[in-house]
């Protein structure tokens, strides 16, 4: 393999941990341990071909930034827009506004 590796060294740890678990499982084949062990070596060259991280601060901010990216979103479904409920809701809040100055008043 030439050049540079293309997945990201992180991309690469995560394939090795699910090959590792291929290997350590005990209803593998035959024929699936040996497609696991070759590709763990490849992997493991490729992990080498990378070499460690610079481990700078913009590395920490970076993952820092992708964390709070994955906090931000909501795991319900948004409510659609333009739906009833918009329109009740209007029309609550102008009932409302229109009943306190009556009693103001």
């Amino acid at each position: 393999m030439s050049g540079p590796p293309r997945g990201s060294v992180e991309g690469i740890r995560r394939k090795m941990r699910a090959v590792a678990a291929v290997l350590a499982d005990k209803g593998a084949s035959v024929h699936e341990r040996g497609n696991a062990a070759a590709l763990k070596q490849r992997l493991e060259r490729r992990l080498a071909a990378a070499g460690e991280p610079e481990g700078d601060w913009s590395d920490a901010a970076f993952r820092l930034g992708r964390a709070t990216r994955r906090l931000q979103r909501s795991t319900a479904p948004q409510a659609p827009k333009g739906d009833w409920t918009d329109h009740a809701q209007r029309l609550g809040k102008a009932l409302r506004r229109g009943y306190r100055r009556l009693l103001s008043d």
